[in-house]
């Protein structure tokens, strides 16, 4: 059973299986009552772990619920509860937690843990976010574009700030969808050239453009993550704020981008840096159904990793 570790090492047929099963697994619960089960219970049975290194609320909660909804039963795993890399190694680890569950998510920090327990594994282990990719945000991204505009086959996206880990997967997910992708932001935080590389060796455009006006025309997808993490300290934040002021998302911005662009954010925000209120709230925005859509995305992805 494979591993869904980044979007770019699953075949674009296999992703675009999952965006059609989400969407299907979504409009099949549409007005049911949050709690209760799905009619087809295909994870009836298994036992799932969840492990968090770094905290998180959309990836726990969606995780979680998707579980039950499917009729699955979840571990969830804190670092402080498991000695993942501390006291004993990743492999005895892996090798371990795959006697008792029947999938591993794991949300950590450096890409190496996340390689190190899929490779030691029996069974299936998910990317729920690493310090350099984010692959199961992006599938619910492409899920909820669809739900809006169609295809996202040909339409340009621009990610304005950061070429973070967010902003990695995005561009594995247009070398697999045939998207052309923007980035607007400071040279110092450019987006990895290996990511930028590969999506050009799979035929799109991806354009560095450092005018955040000229970047957003025509777009139909403008997209902003927060400039701090949650582990940056006061220093490297106040530099960030400096250098990514002047990719603010706000209305004269969106307005550039024309009416016909939609925005999204991966949440948690912070108002008023990377995005202003009157755009997150405003007609453009999708944030509320991208944050669903991890549920159904989420879903999707267990499913083909069980092959159920």
């Amino acid at each position: 059973m494979p591993d869904f570790l980044d979007i770019n090492k699953t075949a674009p047929a296999d992703l675009r299986t999952m965006i059609d099963q989400a969407a299907s697994m979504k409009a099949a619960r549409a007005g049911r009552p949050k709690g209760t089960p799905d009619d087809d219970q295909p994870l009836a049975g298994q036992m799932v772990a969840l492990i968090f290194e770094k905290p998180s609320t959309r990836t726990r909660v969606s995780f979680d619920v998707g579980v039950r909804q499917m009729g699955g039963q979840v571990l969830v795993l804190n670092g402080s509860e498991i000695q993942l890399g501390h006291g004993e190694s990743i492999a005895d680890t892996a090798r371990v937690l795959s006697r008792f569950v029947d999938l591993i998510m794991i949300r950590t920090f450096a890409e190496d843990k996340l390689l190190a327990l899929a490779e030691h594994a029996t069974v299936p282990v998910i990317n729920g976010l690493t310090d350099r990719t984010h692959p199961c945000q992006i599938m619910a991204d492409i899920q909820t574009f669809e739900e809006h505009r169609g295809s996202i086959k040909g339409k340009k996206v621009v990610w304005a700030g950061d070429g973070n880990n967010v902003c990695a997967s995005f561009l594995h997910a247009a070398g697999r969808f045939g998207f052309d992708l923007t980035f607007t932001g400071p040279v110092t935080l450019d987006p990895e050239a290996e990511f930028v590389d590969q999506a050009r060796s799979e035929g799109v455009t991806v354009t560095i453009e450092r005018d955040p006006t000229r970047a957003v025309a025509g777009a139909d997808l403008v997209v902003a993550d927060t400039w701090v993490s949650m582990h940056d300290d006061a220093d490297v934040a106040e530099r960030r704020h400096n250098q990514l002021s002047p990719y603010r998302v706000d209305e004269a911005l969106m307005a550039a981008a024309g009416p016909q662009a939609l925005f999204m954010h991966c949440l948690p925000a912070h108002r008023g840096d990377e995005v202003t209120d009157a755009v997150m709230d405003g007609p453009q925005s999708v944030i509320f159904d991208e944050a669903e859509n991890r549920l159904h995305a989420q879903k999707a992805i267990m499913r083909w990793c069980l092959g159920v």
